[in-house]
């Protein structure tokens, strides 16, 4: 078997495929497409209605998956009292009028680079994770599904599309790689699955590639259904190909066209990727720097923010990092290892979550800077929520246990390059932390603001039954950012 993407020995794939595993590869998504993909009308596909020039070439999402605590860390309340602000002090940055957590210094250094958007109004009724990735990935109210299945919920076909599958299909696409991807794994695990971050009724062709990566050995990544092995080598999956397309061309007549349309299109993308030296190139953060590489940390996300900026460096439009949780933590903060800390909540970000947070996140600000990319890369740290501002949850013992429990009602977003300018506060929240007060947003403005920096303004849709809709039709831009 061909060691994953991003060892040592992968410039070539001079290994082979099985016959299950060439499949795999060359019917991605076939079986989604199948339960609903909807087609776009070609005046659809355009990137930009003329509403204004693309700040941004690229998006990266870095996600913090479980809810982060947004008063332990950029919107904090020094003056609350005991029971909301928490053992955490406030320290000045390099930009005046922001402060961060004291266990944020990295990111304090690079505050001349964020606008801090403290007003991000969320809220869903189940106050839980699937509504609260869906709302902020999408941009859309969840639906009452959301409350009638609540973890049961899974993935539709119809659901609203994740903002990078829309950048993917309205802007400029990659020569050689997905214009989405996504690492270093798709939330949750199953059959918990995410809501929201799937193309889903724009078709899957426009689903993000998903890369994989671990503890374990953080600096390969792979994407398991573009894997080589078996017997058979390059050459003959490129004839297999030519097989697979005299195949199609006579089976075309007797088929459902949209099926038939985004099987082709599927296979054209499998591969493309698995003939491209190209691909194990652009993955392969071992070939960074080691002292770079200590910059951002040698940890999984540490190593995912790094490949994030050399999927930007190729010019790949929308990148997404899941922070990935680590089970050796997950007894301590009485969560899945990740940001949802139920428990403990001050010991587990004070001595795992914001070190790693802030090794990575700030070297890749610096990175990008130091590149002169920062200014056509838009850079979103956002979460599924933010936590309560009082401190206690009750399972995890109440005020004892200190914890902070789920809060979808606000919680802070940052901003970074694409055009933003750098070191402002936007909004505020009220004097707990607990709901906007200034200058109130949604999710929906903060899609907007996305695809503004990305110059997409033209959402039109048109849906499997030939009905125009727009994609987002809530929300607009928080131009004060630009």
């Amino acid at each position: 078997m061909v060691p994953p993407f991003g060892s040592s020995s992968t410039g070539h794939f001079a290994s082979s495929v099985n016959r299950r595993t060439f499949l795999k590869a060359s019917t991605m998504g076939l079986t989604s497409a199948a339960l609903g993909s909807s087609a776009m009308g070609s005046s659809a596909l355009g990137a930009d209605s003329g509403r204004g020039a693309a700040r941004a070439k690229s998006t990266i999402v870095f996600f913090l998956c479980g809810g982060a605590s947004h008063v332990d860390t950029w919107d904090m309340k020094p003056n609350a009292p005991a029971e909301y602000r928490g053992e955490f002090n406030p320290v000045s940055t390099s930009a005046s009028g922001i402060q961060l957590c004291e266990h944020l210094p990295l990111t304090a250094q690079q505050a001349h680079h964020l606008a801090i958007v403290n007003s991000v109004g969320a809220s869903v009724s189940t106050n839980d994770h699937h509504a609260g990735y869906y709302y902020n990935l999408t941009g859309h109210v969840p639906d009452p599904t959301f409350i009638s299945k609540g973890n049961n919920r899974t993935p539709y076909a119809d659901d609203w599309p994740y903002m990078g599958s829309v950048v993917s299909a309205k802007g400029q696409k990659h020569p050689n790689l997905p214009s989405a991807i996504t690492l270093p794994h798709k939330p949750s695990k199953a059959p918990y699955t995410r809501p929201g971050q799937f193309a889903a009724r724009l078709g899957v062709e426009h689903d993000p590639l998903y890369l994989q990566g671990s503890h374990e050995t953080p600096l390969q990544f792979k994407a398991p259904a573009l894997i080589l092995e078996g017997d058979t080598t390059a050459d003959r999956v490129a004839s297999r190909q030519e097989l697979l397309q005299t195949i199609d061309k006579a089976r075309r007549d007797f088929d459902q066209y949209s099926v038939t349309n985004t099987w082709s299109k599927q296979q054209e993308r499998a591969f493309s990727l698995l003939l491209s030296s190209k691909t194990s190139d652009a993955f392969n953060v071992e070939s960074e720097p080691k002292e770079l590489r200590e910059r951002y940390g040698e940890t999984v996300n540490g190593m995912s923010l790094l490949l994030a900026r050399r999927l930007v460096e190729v010019g790949v439009p929308f990148i997404t990092v899941f922070w990935k949780e680590n089970t050796a933590i997950q007894s301590k903060c009485k969560s899945a290892g990740g940001w949802d800390t139920h428990g403990n909540n001050f010991n587990c970000l004070k001595d795992f979550l914001l070190p790693e947070f802030d090794r990575g996140y700030s070297a890749l600000l610096e990175d990008l800077s130091n590149r002169n990319l920062l200014d056509e890369t838009m850079v979103l740290v956002t979460s599924e929520m933010g936590r309560t501002p009082k401190i206690g949850d009750i399972r995890s013992g109440g005020v004892k246990g200190a914890g902070r429990d789920h809060w979808t009602h606000c919680h802070s977003n940052l901003f970074a390059g694409g055009g933003i300018r750098g070191g402002q506060v936007y909004g505020s929240s009220d004097k707990y932390g607990e709901y906007p007060a200034s200058n109130p947003v949604t999710p929906a403005h903060v899609v907007k603001t996305v695809y503004e920096s990305m110059g997409v303004h033209d959402l039109e849709f048109i849906d499997k039954e030939k009905r125009p809709m727009s994609l987002l039709t809530e929300g607009k831009p928080i131009m004060e950012l630009f």
